[in-house]
C-alpha cells in the first residue's frame, strides 16, 4: 500500500512554515520531497514535524541552515543507535536527544 503523501499547502499550513521557505528547505536538503506527475512537490506526512525540528533548531540554537543539516543528521544516527541498543536489549540511562 502507497504512503499518502501530502501537498506542499498541506505542509505548509500544518507547520505554518510559508511554502517559498520550504522549497529552500527541499533545496538545501533538509527535508525530503518528491514530485507527482503533474511535477508538484509532495511530502511524507512526517514533513511537519521534521520542519518543526528546523524551526527549534534554528531558533533555539540560533543555528545556519548548514549547521541544521549536521545536526539533522546527527540526531538521526543517534535515533537509529538508540533503537539499535533497544532491540539489543541495552538500556541507556540518558534520555533520547530528541
Amino acid at each position: 500500500m502507497p504512503v499518502p503523501r501530502l501537498s506542499l499547502q498541506t505542509v505548509a499550513r500544518r507547520s505554518g512554515v510559508h511554502p517559498d521557505l520550504i522549497r529552500r528547505f527541499v533545496a538545501l536538503g533538509l527535508v525530503d520531497a518528491e514530485r507527482d506527475a503533474a511535477g508538484h512537490l509532495v511530502f511524507d506526512p512526517t514533513a511537519p514535524a521534521v520542519l518543526a525540528r528546523i524551526q527549534r533548531l534554528r531558533s533555539g540554537l540560533c543555528l545556519n541552515y548548514a549547521s541544521i543539516g549536521l545536526v539533522l543528521d546527527l540526531l538521526d544516527r543517534i535515533s537509529l543507535l538508540e533503537a539499535a541498543l533497544r532491540r539489543a536489549g541495552v538500556r541507556s540511562e540518558t534520555p533520547p536527544w530528541t
